[in-house]
């Protein structure tokens, strides 16, 4: 089987990486010929995931077209501002039984939509996947136990791709609700760009597991607005994702919190990363949509404003914390479900 990657960043060299070592044909489409070259003559990609070496049989294309054509899969591992741009070049080229598995963690600019959305609006004929979870590329890249889910709409797709990906030390779930597992794996990068911010003011654990904790609240209230079932956010793509992101200094959007909380401009702390932090655009696509659906999402509502507004991110934590009086059960997911 022929198995396309588009996007060579960290998470798709992992996923190539992962492929590859069960003997698929892995081709790996990127739009930095550099990164292709790196592939191709030294087994490497140093640019995003150093320090790991790269079976022969994934085969870099630098023409993407070239890259999808006769692939089985088609998977999308470009940040989320460009999967427009990646569907609209293969638009033409792509045939029906080709199957899209979205490894891209965002909500759409002005659109608001999903990544799948996306990806549906240029191939309506085409079943989609996504699959997200607590998921680092440079542990999955050295084979260290990882758990994620796969969801489509599609039980047989969600399946499958649990077949084609599941290794002894990559577990795959399946999951049918893939508004849940997409808006829990793009919205947890606002917390845990907060997380971070919280880290680099010099807080406490304390700190971060409120801030957890009532994300997980503030993601859930928005998915169920759209549709998800409440319990996918106690799962991988939930919770799990969230632990993880908040956490590991992997987290590019930890890591530009902790240089905002420093002091850093938003400008600063990306140059440092320097690395797409998916969050920070989805923080501003989150926001917009939380207020035209009518969603109370304070977290990242204070975000946005320590961003794009240039809000001191001490004055955000006070105001967040002498917010009116609530109860904790008031708007959380259980009470959903009850």
């Amino acid at each position: 089987m022929k198995i396309s990657i588009l996007g060579a960043g960290s998470w798709g060299t992992a996923i190539s990486l992962l492929l590859s070592k069960k003997n698929f044909e892995v081709c790996v489409w990127d739009r930095n010929d550099k990164v292709l070259d790196d592939i191709k003559l030294n087994r490497k990609n140093d640019r995003y995931l150093p320090g790991i070496t790269l079976s022969s049989n994934i085969i870099p294309k630098y023409d993407i077209k070239e890259a999808i054509d006769g692939a089985e899969m088609i998977v999308v591992a470009v940040p989320s501002h460009a999967v427009r741009d990646v569907c609209s070049k293969i638009k033409d080229c792509v045939i029906k039984d080709q199957i899209f598995i979205s490894l891209t963690k965002g909500i759409e600019d002005k659109t608001f939509k999903r990544m799948s959305q996306v990806i549906e609006e240029f191939f309506p004929e085409n079943k989609v996947a996504v699959l997200s979870g607590p998921s680092h590329a440079e542990e999955v890249s050295r084979d260290i136990p990882t758990a994620v889910v796969v969801a489509s709409k599609h039980e047989d797709v969600a399946l499958k791709v649990q077949d084609i990906f599941m290794t002894p030390n990559f577990r795959v779930y399946t999951n049918t609700d893939i508004i849940g597992v997409e808006i829990g794996g793009a919205v947890k990068n606002i917390i845990a760009l907060a997380a971070g911010i919280s880290d680099g003011l010099g807080f406490g654990d304390n700190t971060k597991a409120a801030l957890m904790t009532r994300g997980i609240a503030e993601i859930a209230r928005l998915g169920i607005a759209l549709g998800a079932n409440p319990m996918t956010f106690t799962g991988l793509s939930g919770i799990g994702d969230l632990i993880v992101t908040c956490m590991s200094m992997h987290s590019r959007n930890r890591r530009a919190g902790i240089l905002i909380g420093k002091g850093k401009s938003l400008k600063e702390a990306l140059e440092e990363v320097n690395m797409v932090v998916e969050g920070v655009n989805t923080t501003k696509s989150t926001y917009q949509l939380s207020l035209s659906i009518g969603v109370e999402m304070p977290i990242t509502k204070e975000l946005y404003n320590v961003l794009f507004n240039g809000k001191d991110p001490k004055l955000a934590v006070t105001e967040l914390m002498q917010r009116d009086k609530k109860d904790e059960l008031e708007s959380m997911l259980f009470k959903v479900v009850i």
